[in-house]
């Protein structure tokens, strides 16, 4: 027996409808706030012969009406590819279910091909599909048993097969596989194997309420159990033509947004609860029942099971829904919920697929912009409507402000017309605080060694492939070298130079002090930043020194800053990922501490988009602005878009493509927002964010170009078309369209 605030089976099926959507609402939008999504897909009906025959489906079809008993596998690719080229994220595999048990000819096309079942040619196509396109296969082939389940899992992202009811129908009285048992079997063969799984119900085939509930529980109680429910379908039923049920009445409105309410009072809360769009004359008045999800939409194929009802345009769409207060926002096959750093609910062989498509929140990336490309940035948003959440929270904000976690999400999470009133914020807050002033220095990256014995695993500096003709053979420069072009950068105007390298086997203590030495002795060159948290804590204690002492020596010498690079991402879990050798968070963070405490000035860089989400971001964010509320000692902030394209990482399949526009835009302005007050400068890379890139996050909350970088070779090794140099001139011009002036800044931001 179910309940939900005391509710039984009896009171649910009483229940008036305004009090169960009430609160059906309320549970939708406490979980996924605003937000409702529906998968970019493409549609493809593998077979249309199946050996059940249920009494209300046209999709089935007897081998004399089809021209084939299966698409070939050139006919799969053709669609797959058209439905790539139109923006789909998903390959949809919907089938008749064990036609060669029924049909002597879908066995002979079958066995002619070498294929021992029909399952056996879903796999064959899908894995097909996933190499090919990069498509996520979702296969929906029916009831299966454990090891067709555990076949589909190495070549889809998720899989799925609607319970339907599981009362005794005559709709199914001629549909062996819709037998009860058979499909409870198979959705607990898909909990024990780990898959993410699609289910649901078909509204007014002959089923009572309290069937309907009997099979919402049954659900309930296996995800419960395993974990593995991803959504559930609500779909209402509607007669078709030459159907056995053809002159049967339409589930009425008030029995199907019933039965979607109680869905979601019923299931657990981070089960998705999903209506079809196409099958409703207002699909955006379904939220009202607590969706939030519309489930698969194609630009390309009509949808084969429904083939008189359209697909709703996204634009359509998406401005309906935004009518009533909601973001329509494209997911991939597979939830956020089972994609997670540590999910084990993907196969090896899908999971780099899936990372390739998806952003932060592990939804689909709206975009084909990536940092260190030459792609250029999307066109902001033309949303208007905000939400009530971001509306309040910008309303009681003021530089100064302190963000929690939960704040700084909703800032993160921005989009459409959220997003939009976020950067203009930043901006505003940035002219407020620093002017129009657009600051840049003219300096010289020293890279003196690429031999490293760290093993980052985002890093192609010194672990990127030799075909890119940046790394070449191992180097280590003398000081001599280093102090030559310490003289070259400075016949080119230079004001600083960066000192970065690899860790080398070979560097004792002391060796750092002799690097500053060997800049210093170059007059009249301004103090180099130099040295990462990462290369002073190993200075530290090669020397038998604390950090006070070392760092002491090392200012000393000259030193007068640090750059930030080594933060990475201040959240642990994330760095035994990334960079499972390298200092941990409270190590960085005491670098930097006792580095303010002797006198010098850092800066916060953090690495964004390879692996992480913004849970992650907020507690880089929130660590390193107490400990400038502590020192004061940071005088930038430094966001670095992820570099995917040669990195390890990347090549192995265990990280996403960087940050969505969308999303480094947001670093810059949520950062303009949350530092404000405390740190004046928000710096760009245009090394990592382009030329039209950096323009904009100019007018997002930033103020500052970095340098003119001669000789950058990090971000290029990492296959960032930038980088070099980028003189005078080309900066001028970059700014120049946005009518501020360009100023020339020394390293601790004096004007020069």
């Amino acid at each position: 027996m179910t309940t939900y605030e005391g509710l039984t089976r009896t009171d649910f099926v009483r229940a008036p409808l305004e009090e169960l959507a009430s609160a059906a609402f309320a549970i939708a939008r406490a979980r996924f706030a605003h937000v409702v999504t529906y998968s970019p897909k493409v549609f493809i009906p593998l077979t249309k012969l199946c050996r059940d025959r249920c009494g209300y489906c046209t999709f089935a079809q007897a081998p004399a009406h089809v021209a084939s008993p299966y698409m070939s596998l050139e006919e799969v690719m053709d669609v797959a590819q058209a439905g790539k080229d139109a923006g789909a994220t998903e390959a949809l595999f919907t089938l008749g279910e064990r036609p060669e048990l029924r049909y002597d000819e879908a066995a002979r096309w079958l066995a002619a091909r070498g294929y021992q079942s029909t399952v056996d040619y879903v796999a064959s196509a899908a894995a097909m599909v996933l190499e090919g396109t990069g498509l996520l296969p979702h296969a929906n082939a029916g009831a299966l048993y454990r090891r067709e389940l555990e076949q589909l899992r190495s070549v889809s992202a998720s899989q799925g097969m609607m319970l339907e009811s599981l009362a005794t129908l005559l709709a199914h009285r001629l549909a062996p596989d819709k037998e009860p048992q058979r499909r409870l079997d198979t959705l607990r063969f898909a909990g024990e194997l780990q898959i993410p799984f699609t289910t649901g119900l078909l509204v007014g085939i002959g089923e009572t309420r309290e069937d309907r509930l009997e099979t919402l529980e049954a659900i309930a109680r296996s995800h419960c159990e395993f974990g593995h429910v991803q959504e559930v379908i609500v779909q209402n039923f509607l007669p078709k033509a030459r159907t056995l049920m053809a002159h049967e009445p339409a589930a009425s409105d008030e029995e199907f947004h019933w039965t979607i309410s109680v869905a979601r009072l019923v299931l657990p809360e981070d089960v998705h609860l999903q209506a079809p769009p196409n099958l409703s004359d207002d699909p955006a008045r379904l939220l009202d029942f607590g969706i939030d999800d519309f489930g698969g939409i194609s630009a390309v194929t009509r949808d084969h099971v429904n083939p008189e009802r359209a697909w709703p345009a996204i634009s359509a769409l998406s401005s309906e829904c935004e009518g009533r207060g909601f973001t329509l926002v494209p997911r991939l096959t597979v939830y956020p919920e089972f994609i997670g750093l540590h999910s084990p609910f993907l196969d090896d062989a899908v999971r780099p697929s899936v990372l390739a498509l998806a952003d932060a929140t592990f939804l689909a990336r709206e975009d084909q912009w990536f940092s260190g490309t030459e792609v250029p940035p999307p066109a902001a948003p033309a949303q208007t409507r905000r939400t009530n959440e971001l509306e309040a929270l910008l309303a009681r904000y003021q530089p100064g402000y302190e963000f929690d976690a939960s704040e700084l999400t909703t800032l993160f999470r921005a989009r459409g017309a959220d997003y939009n009133a976020v950067v203009d914020l930043a901006d505003q807050v940035r002219r407020e605080l620093v002017g129009d002033d657009v600051s840049f220095v003219i300096n010289r990256n020293i890279n003196y060694t690429n031999v490293c014995t760290f093993k980052c695993r985002f890093c192609a500096f010194s672990k990127g492939p030799l075909s890119l003709n940046l790394r070449g053979d191992p180097y280590l420069l003398t000081l001599e070298e280093i102090s030559e072009r310490v003289r070259e950068a400075e016949l080119k105007g230079a004001t600083e130079v960066c000192l970065q390298g690899g860790i080398h086997p070979k560097f004792d203590g002391d060796y750092y002090i002799d690097v500053v030495a060997a800049v210093r002795a170059v007059p009249p060159t301004t103090p180099p930043p130099a040295f990462s948290a990462l290369e002073v804590f190993g200075g530290a204690r090669r020397s038998g020194q604390d950090l006070a002492t070392y760092l002491t020596r090392l200012r000393d010498a000259g030193l007068k800053t640090l750059p930030g690079t080594a933060a990475e991402i201040l959240d642990d879990r994330v760095r035994a990922v990334l960079c499972p050798d390298k200092i941990n968070s409270d190590q960085w963070l005491e670098v930097h501490r006792n580095a303010h405490q002797v006198g010098l000035h850092s800066n916060i860089t953090i690495m964004f988009g390879a692996v992480e989400g913004i849970e992650s971001w907020v507690t880089h964010l929130l660590r390193t602005r107490e400990l400038q509320k502590e020192t004061g000692g940071f005088t930038e902030f430094v966001p670095l878009p992820f570099v995917h394209m040669a990195t390890p990482i990347y090549l192995k399949g265990k990280s996403r493509r960087g940050p969505t526009f969308r999303e480094a835009t947001l670093m810059h302005s949520v950062a303009r927002l949350h530092y404000a007050t405390l740190i004046n400068n928000i710096q760009v890379s245009w090394v990592k964010m382009g030329v039209e890139g950096s323009r904009r996050l100019l007018q997002a909350g930033a103020n500052d170009l970095g340098g003119t970088l001669m000789d950058e070779n990090i971000s290029r090794a990492a296959g960032a078309a930038h980088g070099q140099e980028m003189d005078v001139e080309n900066l001028r011009a970059l700014v120049e369209p946005l009518g501020r002036p360009l100023r020339q800044r020394s390293t601790l931001y004096q004007t020069i």
